[in-house]
């Protein structure tokens, strides 16, 4: 058996995958809070994840009655981009800025700035540096709190902090640090001319962890992990990755020709690539997946947060979206919302404000409003499916995830605006499952096995029968001329 470990967003979940019978047979929950401010900041104190997993995990050992002798490894999934900082004894310094936290623009624009731009950047890091990424972090903590910078002496991101406390040991792997902006992912190896601009003072490059490949351990369990886990020291834990590169694993897209649709807090749309792909626009983020290819990949900032508001300030429930929604109808009866609640990061507009436009005294109605929220959200991931498109990176088949996706209706509007068949995994933590997985894969070639990760998804992910959605012909074209309009709109208003 091996666990998988997600610390997400909202919560952190545990699954406990079972290899012969391949499922999950355990599982566990607990939320976060989240620091949040009207200037962009997102924050959590690293902390809390320790405390979240350890509840967890506890939850899945006792509801699946499990045998912890029986666990060979743990793998952990993490939200990308987030800065986690140690001081000399390896103390949380201060709480870690989030990749959903746009506070750090101004030091983002003068990043690139001093870079000399988009193109240079994009020559020296294969992308083009966001807001949300790690290195404006960085930036942003020199200028704001230079008493708390002066003390950094690691930078971890979420996941490799929750596998250092796991094992003692700091390390990280290119599908998560191709998310800092201070990585290389042509070359998989650091930029040390990012991080002089950040800092030509501090050699920050010493504060880095060691670069290990997908497959390779990144420390065994500690005794007191072990301790307040309720797991057998020893065991292995994974290099890991981020909840993109987990996700990815958990729902078998390990192979090109496959793409993955998250429906989550954001909205992700990734495919798999065996070679680097080139976009200096900056709108794909070819980041390296957790497998060792890539993983081309656009991400929405706006997506069940979106949709959640819209709820709350309708004191709608989860079971009434599906009829809600079918009430409405493809177009809402005229509203449209350009929903950049968060700001956006695809397109790159950091200070946009959600729009809604279309209103009149016949059409703003609850159902309509909740129908233009899912569809703005919905259009803005046609628009990084196509981008992926005009890549090459086309798809036979959309493999959906995410909270969204427990909808019958957005299932639907995703098969219908992409023009694809819909499926849906049976495992609905695909990045915790992913997880599971990639520990499985990292304790077999640990022990000399030959492994292939295909093959390790091919028994671990399964799809929920009948869950396969056919696109309709007559919503294809009704949604492609809806999409038209969305992109006039978008391109009018920003």
């Amino acid at each position: 058996m091996f666990v998988g470990i997600d610390c997400g967003t909202q919560s952190t979940k545990v699954v406990i995958f079972d290899v012969t019978l391949g499922k999950v047979i355990a599982r566990g929950q607990a939320p976060h809070a989240l620091v949040s401010s009207s200037d962009g900041t997102k924050e959590q104190d690293p902390n809390w994840w320790i405390t979240a997993l350890s509840s967890a995990m506890q939850q899945a050992l006792q509801t699946g009655d499990v045998d912890p002798s029986a666990i060979k490894g743990v793998g952990v999934s993490g939200q990308q981009h987030g800065l986690v900082i140690l001081d000399e004894t390896d103390t949380v310094i201060r709480p870690a800025k989030l990749w959903c936290d746009t506070s750090t623009y101004r030091e983002n624009a003068a990043l690139i700035e001093s870079l000399g731009g988009d193109s240079a950047v994009f020559k020296l890091i294969g992308t083009k540096l966001k807001t949300g990424y790690t290195a404006s972090k960085l930036l942003w903590l020199k200028h704001h709190e230079p008493e708390n910078y002066a003390k950094i002496r690691s930078v971890l991101l979420p996941h490799d902090y929750i596998n250092f406390w796991l094992s003692g040991e700091k390390s990280m792997e290119a599908g998560d640090a191709s998310g800092t902006g201070f990585f290389d992912i042509r070359n998989k190896c650091w930029s040390q001319k990012v991080l002089s601009a950040i800092d030509d003072s501090k050699s920050l490059i010493d504060a880095l962890p060691n670069l290990i490949d997908a497959h390779q351990v990144a420390g065994q369990l500690c005794a007191n992990a072990a301790q307040v886990l309720g797991l057998k020291p020893g065991i292995i834990i994974s290099s890991g990755g981020g909840d993109n590169m987990m996700g990815a694993i958990g729902t078998g897209n390990v192979e090109q020709g496959i793409v993955t649709i998250s429906l989550g807090t954001s909205g992700t749309v990734a495919a798999t690539s065996e070679t680097f792909v080139s976009d200096e626009s900056g709108q794909i983020a070819t980041f390296c997946n957790s497998t060792n290819h890539w993983l081309p990949l656009i991400c929405t900032m706006n997506l069940t947060n979106v949709t959640a508001s819209v709820q709350q300030l309708m004191n709608v429930p989860n079971k009434q979206v599906d009829h809600l929604l079918k009430s409405s109808g493809i177009g809402a009866q005229g509203l449209m919302m350009l929903p950049f609640f968060s700001g956006e990061r695809t397109p790159d507009l950091p200070q946009a404000k959600g729009t809604l436009l279309g209103m009149d005294e016949q059409n703003l109605k609850s159902e309509n409003l909740l129908r233009a929220a899912v569809e703005g959200v919905s259009l803005g991931l046609k628009y990084g499916y196509h981008l992926l498109e005009e890549k090459g990176l086309s798809a036979k088949q959309i493999r959906l995830i995410g909270g969204g996706s427990n909808s019958l209706q957005w299932r639907q509007m995703i098969a219908d605006m992409i023009n694809l068949p819909v499926v849906t995994p049976a495992e609905s933590e695909a990045a915790a499952l992913g997880a599971a997985l990639q520990a499985q894969w990292s304790y077999q070639v640990f022990h000399k096995h030959i492994a292939s990760m295909a093959d390790i998804c091919d028994n671990g992910v399964k799809f929920l029968l009948g869950s396969k959605i056919e696109p309709i012909s007559e919503n294809v074209q009704r949604y492609q001329a809806l999409y038209q309009q969305y992109q006039k709109h978008k391109q009018h208003l920003h």
